[in-house]
């Protein structure tokens, strides 16, 4: 078995589900979810889905509601398009990274604001 069979599954697990999202779910509670990693284990029989959503905190829990009901319907999907003997056991995350990376970038703005306020006033 190649070392990278996980990689590639995990791609096209990507691929297959942000395909699923933007033209085959109607769920309204999912449609701002990005889908940004996907990692599955060496054995291929668990996938966790990573996912970001813009909006508050009220569209997190929609969101996670709509991608707890929604799970079942992409996983028998996702046997039919990859043809895996045992189709991943898909779980949902939440991707803490954006907003971390979001929350930095706006210090530095106000460092630099800060900064160019003491330079004016000198």
């Amino acid at each position: 078995m190649s070392s990278y069979r996980p990689e590639r599954v995990g791609e096209q697990i990507h691929k297959e589900t942000t395909r699923m999202l933007m033209f085959t779910i109607k769920d309204p509670r999912v449609a701002a979810v990005t889908i940004t990693g996907v990692d599955v284990s060496r054995d291929i029989s668990s996938a966790r889905i990573y996912y970001s959503i813009s909006g508050d905190a009220a569209d997190r829990r929609d969101a996670v509601k709509g991608l707890k009901s929604v799970a079942p319907y992409i996983r028998r999907q996702l046997g039919k398009i990859l043809q895996l003997r045992f189709v991943p056991e898909i779980r949902f995350k939440y991707d803490e990274s954006i907003a971390y990376g979001q929350k930095i970038d706006a210090l530095l703005h106000q460092v630099q604001d800060d900064l160019d306020g003491s330079s004016a006033d000198n």
